[in-house]
C-alpha cells in the first residue's frame, strides 16, 4: 500500500520464482562444492595424484565462473526483483534482521575474496596456505548459509517472533534447524553432481573413473540421510501451514510428489555412473543436473506455495497488508482499510473517487495493489480463465470477494476495502470475460464446481457438504436460497429454484 506496484507481463512471483530457484541451486554448490574442493586437492596430495590435481584446477575455474560469477549476479537479481514485487516485505527482513544481513554481507565478501586467492593460488602458492584459502572459502560460504537459513525459515515458521519481535526467536524459528541440515546435505550432494559435469568431458578414462567414483561418495550418501532430514524438517512446520497445501489447492503434494520421483531418479541415475564410470558421457551428467534441479525446485516451490497467504507468517500478507502489524510499522490491516478504504490509504493509486463511469477503472487499481503480487490478468496465475471458467456473473463475484480467505482453503489473504471498492473489483473482474449463458437442464455438478468447489470439497470431511447429504432435496434447496444462514461467511450467490434443485439432487446423488 505505500509503495507502486511493478508491473510485470508473465507475472512478478514467477519471475521471482525462476531467478531464486536459480540462485539457490548454483548458492548450495558454492557450499558444497568449496568442502569438495578442499578434500579433493587433500586426497590428490595424500595419493600422490597429479592428474587429479590437474583436474581439481580445472574444475576451479569452472568452479568460480558458476559461484562468483553467476551465482552473485543471481543474487543481486533476487535482491532487485523482491525489493520491486514485495517491497514492504522486503523492508521488514532488512529492518529486523539488519545485523544478520550485514553479517552475511561480510562473510560473502570474505567468501568472494577466498575463492579468487584459491582460483589464482595455483601453482604459485604452497601447499598449505593454498589449502587454508580453500578452508577460508569453506567456513565462510557455510556461515553465509547459516545466516540466510534463519531469515528464510522465519519467514515461513516465524514462530513466537509475533509476540516479541526478538531477533533470536525468530532466526532460531522451528524449522531452523531442519532446514539447515536439509540444504547442507543436498550442498554436499551438489558438489558431486557438478564434479560430474566436468569429468564427462575427460578424455582420459582412467582420471573419468576415478572422479565418477570419488562423485558418488558425496551424491549417494547426501541422498539416503535427506529423506530424514525432510521428515524432520516437515515436523516442525505447523499444522494450519499445511493445511492451506491441501484438499483443494494440493500444492504442497503435487510438489511432494516431485520431490520424491526425482529425489529416486537422481539417486538411481548417480549409482549408474558407477555400472561403468570411465564411460561416463557429458549428457549422462546433464541428465543427473537436471533431476536434481528439479529436485530443488520443487522444494522451493513447496516452501513458497505454503506459506500463503502470507509473505511472513501470521504477519504479513502476500499482498504487503498486515495482519498483526506493531506500532511503528507504517502498514494498514484489512480492518483499517475496510474502514478508510483502498483509495484514501494506498499512495500510488490514480483515483481517488468512484463514480459510474470509472468503476472498472478503480477495480483494476484495486487489482494491482492488492491481487497482482500473486495473479496476473491472462498470464502466470491468471484470473481471467480461472473467472472464465467459474463463468461467475458480477452480482456473484461480488460476493465471492468477501469470502476470499475462505477459498482454496485459506491461501488467499481477506480482502480489504469498502463494499463499493468490492463493487468495483468485482465490474473489472467481471469485465475481463463474458459469461456464457446456461444450455439445457441445469447441471447440479456444475452448478457445485462453479460456485461451491472454490470453499468445499464433495467428500464426507466437509462439513457442510455432509449436513446437506442428510437432508432431502427439499429441504436442501430451500437452505441454499439462504447460505448465510448456513454459515454467515458464506457468499450469498443467487440460484434459481431449478439451479437449487438440481444442486440438491447432485448432492444426494
Amino acid at each position: 500500500m505505500n509503495y507502486p506496484v511493478w508491473e510485470v507481463s508473465l507475472g512478478a512471483g514467477l519471475l521471482v520464482a525462476l531467478i531464486s530457484v536459480l540462485h539457490v541451486f548454483i548458492s548450495h554448490f558454492a557450499v558444497g562444492g568449496g568442502l569438495f574442493l578442499v578434500l579433493t586437492e587433500k586426497k590428490a596430495y595424500r595419493e600422490n595424484d597429479t592428474a587429479l590435481l590437474e583436474w581439481l584446477k580445472r574444475h576451479t575455474k569452472f568452479f568460480v565462473l558458476v559461484t562468483v560469477v553467476l551465482g552473485a549476479v543471481t543474487g543481486v537479481g533476487i535482491w532487485f526483483t523482491i525489493a520491486l514485487v514485495h517491497p514492504s516485505g522486503t523492508s521488514t527482513l532488512i529492518h529486523s534482521y539488519v545485523w544478520g544481513w550485514a553479517i552475511e554481507w561480510v562473510f560473502f565478501f570474505l567468501e568472494i575474496t577466498a575463492a579468487l586467492l584459491y582460483l589464482y593460488g595455483w601453482n604459485k602458492l604452497d601447499r598449505r596456505t593454498h589449502l587454508w584459502f580453500g578452508w577460508i572459502y569453506f567456513i565462510t560460504a557455510f556461515t553465509s548459509m547459516v545466516v540466510i537459513n534463519g531469515i528464510l525459515t522465519f519467514m515461513l515458521t516465524s514462530g513466537k517472533w509475533i509476540e516479541n519481535r526478538e531477533f533470536w526467536v525468530g532466526f532460531f524459528n522451528p524449522t531452523y534447524f531442519p532446514s539447515l541440515f536439509l540444504r547442507f546435505a543436498f550442498a554436499l550432494a551438489l558438489a558431486g553432481i557438478y564434479a560430474l559435469l566436468t569429468a564427462g568431458v575427460q578424455k582420459d578414462a582412467a582420471l573419468k573413473a576415478r572422479i565418477v567414483k570419488w562423485s558418488a561418495w558425496w551424491i549417494v550418501p547426501a541422498f539416503v540421510v535427506l529423506p530424514l532430514f525432510a521428515y524432520w524438517y516437515v515436523r516442525n512446520i505447523a499444522p494450519e501451514v499445511w493445511s492451506s497445501s491441501q484438499g483443494l489447492m494440493p500444492t504442497a503434494t503435487f510438489y511432494a510428489d516431485l520431490i520424491l520421483i526425482f529425489s529416486v531418479v537422481t539417486f538411481v541415475l548417480s549409482l549408474l555412473t558407477l555400472v561403468k564410470p570411465a564411460r561416463l558421457h557429458i549428457v549422462f551428467s546433464l541428465l543427473v543436473m537436471a533431476s536434481a534441479f528439479t529436485t530443488m525446485w520443487a522444494f522451493e516451490f513447496i516452501r513458497e506455495a505454503i506459506r500463503k497467504p502470507y509473505i511472513i507468517a501470521n504477519y504479513m500478507y502476500a499482498n504487503s497488508i498486515y495482519k498483526t502489524p506493531m506500532p511503528g510499522d507504517g502498514g494498514f490491516t484489512i480492518a483499517q482499510l475496510n474502514q478508510n478504504g483502498v483509495l484514501h490509504t494506498a499512495k500510488w493509486v490514480s483515483q481517488r473517487a468512484i463514480t459510474p463511469e470509472n468503476q472498472a477503472a478503480v477495480g483494476r487499481e484495486i487489482f494491482r495493489v492488492q491481487c497482482q503480487s500473486c495473479h496476473t490478468v491472462a498470464a502466470y496465475r491468471g484470473v481471467k480463465g480461472v473467472l472464465q471458467q467459474r463463468n461467475w456473473e458480477s452480482a456473484t463475484l461480488y460476493q465471492m470477494l468477501g469470502s476470499l480467505d475462505a477459498m482454496h482453503n485459506g491461501t488467499m489473504p481477506p480482502f480489504g476495502g469498502t463494499e463499493a471498492e468490492r463493487a468495483a473489483l468485482a465490474a473489472f473482474l467481471s469485465g475481463l470475460y463474458s459469461p456464457s449463458p446456461a444450455a439445457g437442464l441445469p447441471d447440479g455438478q456444475a452448478i457445485f464446481e462453479s460456485n461451491c468447489a472454490p470453499c468445499h470439497r464433495a467428500v464426507p470431511a466437509d462439513r457442510i457438504y455432509s449436513q446437506l447429504r442428510e437432508l432431502d432435496e427439499e429441504t436442501i434447496a430451500v437452505m441454499v436460497e439462504d447460505l448465510q444462514g448456513l454459515n454467515a461467511r458464506m457468499p450469498q450467490i443467487q440460484l434459481s429454484a431449478e439451479q437449487r434443485l438440481a444442486l440438491a439432487q447432485w448432492l444426494r446423488r
